[in-house]
């Protein structure tokens, strides 16, 4: 059985003080859903020395684990800083620093080499998604991003939307649940059924606590990655809650 996953990335947001709401979130990081949080990197070491229950992650690794990389931090040092996963292959990573599919693979290697479980991002543009390339894009995304050595324990995807990322605009149900199934199956297909069945997949992409329920409901979505309505534990947790009755 997957265990559900409410995700929040904190993207360039956060402060010493922001960390009071990882307290907030932790009667209900100790429910059926696992709750993670990813803030800014100098932030990851307080945040994983402040958390309980509440699991600590990065936004991004280099692909080195070391070296004359300046203003790039390793999957290693957010390993040794308390981070137990990290985000990969962001739509903004990818639009902002050109990151390709085999960049996302190599920063992956990386973060497996260190332990950390990958949350490996895939996505289309409006354009994508109008010229009906949707699944097209998302299985080149699967093939490039992902090495061969996953697993249920070192993987989760999230399938965000490009145009949907905080702009309020959502895929229809049946949209979010088609691509999910897709990536299931190619999952599957890719590393076996074993495999393929114990990565979870995560929806992100303007989820907020109006929407989550009926989201949470759709087939092969098993959580969230949560961008603006995570910085603020009364709205995130109204995010779990409706994640926890899935559970």
């Amino acid at each position: 059985m997957r265990r559900k996953l409410a995700a929040g990335n904190w993207k360039m947001n956060g402060s010493r003080a922001a960390l009071a709401e990882l307290t907030a979130l932790e009667p209900a990081a100790a429910g059926a859903a696992e709750v993670l949080i990813c803030p800014p990197a100098p932030l990851v070491a307080l945040a994983a020395d402040h958390a309980q229950a509440v699991q600590i992650g990065g936004q991004d690794c280099h692909a080195n684990q070391s070296g004359a990389h300046t203003g790039d931090t390793s999957a290693a040092i957010l390993k040794d800083a308390g981070a137990g996963y990290v985000i990969l292959g962001h739509s903004e990573r990818r639009a902002d620093y050109g990151e390709s599919d085999a960049d996302v693979r190599a920063k992956c290697d990386a973060a497996w080499e260190a332990g950390l479980t990958a949350v490996v991002c895939v996505g289309e543009t409006l354009d994508q998604r109008e010229s009906q390339n949707t699944l097209d894009i998302i299985g080149g995304q699967l093939a490039g991003s992902i090495p061969d050595a996953a697993t249920g324990h070192n993987l989760v995807v999230a399938y965000e939307p490009v145009w949907a990322i905080g702009t309020g605009k959502i895929p229809t149900l049946e949209q979010i649940g088609d691509v999910h199934d897709f990536i299931r199956a190619k999952l599957e297909r890719r590393f076996g059924e074993g495999v393929g069945l114990s990565v979870r997949l995560l929806y992100g992409g303007s989820v907020k606590p109006s929407n989550a329920q009926e989201i949470f409901g759709v087939s092969n979505v098993d959580g969230a990655l949560v961008g603006g309505a995570s910085l603020k534990a009364a709205d995130f947790n109204q995010i779990i809650a409706a994640l926890n009755a899935e559970a």
